[in-house]
C-alpha cells in the first residue's frame, strides 16, 4: 500500500482539526491516519511542574521533529509506529503510546509543521487553514479553560507572551509553502470537495 501525506497547518484555534473531520469524512475510516504535531512535544518529565510552565510551547524548539520524521517515514515503508501521547494537563508526555497503523491517507496536522523542510518535502499536499486572529483567541481561551484546564489569567498571559509573538515568527509566515489557503477552514466547503478531489486523483494515480 502506498501513502500519501497531506499537511493542514494554520495557527493555534484556526480550525484545523475541523478541515481534517471534514476532509477524512469523504473516505473510509480505515483509510486514514491523523498525526498531531502536538503529540510531538518533546519530553519534560525531567523538569518541574514549574519549569515545564516556562516551556515556550509555539517555538519549533519544543517539538521533536526528528521522532516525527521518523514515524512518517515509518509509515510510508508501511510499518506501524508507537506514537506518543502529550498530556497538556502536566505539560509532559504521557507513559501511554498509541499503536498506528500505515494507511492510505496520513492526515499531519500542527501549526509549526511547515516551518521544517524535511516534513514539507514528505508531503504530497500543503494546506493552510487562515483564520481571523481575534476568533482564534477566543476558541484558544474557550478551549484551554474547559478542555485543558488552564485559568483564563494564564491562557491570556500564555497567547500574548508566546502565542501571538510565535505566530507571527514562524506560521504566519510558513503560510508561503501552502500549496493551498482556506479562509473560513472547514466551513470553506468549495476547498473542502477541491481538497478531496485532489487527494482522490493521487491516491488512483499512485494505485496505478
Amino acid at each position: 500500500m502506498k501513502s500519501i501525506i497531506i499537511g493542514i497547518a494554520g495557527g493555534t484555534a484556526s480550525g484545523k482539526t475541523t478541515v481534517t473531520e471534514k476532509i477524512s469524512a469523504n473516505f473510509e475510516k480505515s483509510d486514514v491516519t491523523v498525526i498531531r504535531h502536538d503529540d510531538y512535544y518533546k519530553d519534560q518529565s525531567h523538569l518541574t511542574l514549574a519549569e515545564r510552565l516556562e516551556t515556550n510551547y509555539d517555538h519549533p524548539f519544543s517539538l521533536d521533529n526528528a521522532l516525527l520524521y521518523q514515524h512518517l517515514t515509518i509509515l510510508l515503508s508501511g510499518k506501524a509506529i508507537a506514537k506518543p501521547k502529550y498530556d497538556f494537563t502536566v505539560h509532559t508526555r504521557s507513559k501511554v503510546t498509541e499503536k498506528i497503523e500505515p494507511s492510505r491517507i496520513i492526515i499531519l496536522e500542527g501549526i509549526l509543521i511547515f516551518e521544517d523542510k524535511k516534513l514539507r518535502d514528505l508531503m504530497n499536499i500543503k494546506i493552510f487553514v487562515d483564520t481571523d486572529d481575534d476568533i482564534r483567541f477566543i476558541r484558544r481561551l474557550l478551549r484551554d479553560t474547559n478542555e485543558r484546564k488552564r485559568a483564563v489569567n494564564q491562557v491570556v498571559n500564555q497567547y500574548l507572551n508566546t502565542v501571538k509573538p510565535m505566530h507571527n515568527q514562524f506560521v504566519e509566515p510558513s503560510k508561503r509553502y501552502a500549496d493551498l489557503i482556506i479562509p473560513e477552514g472547514g466551513n470553506n466547503k468549495v476547498a473542502i470537495d477541491i481538497i478531496v478531489s485532489k487527494i482522490k486523483q493521487i491516491i488512483s494515480t499512485k494505485i496505478m
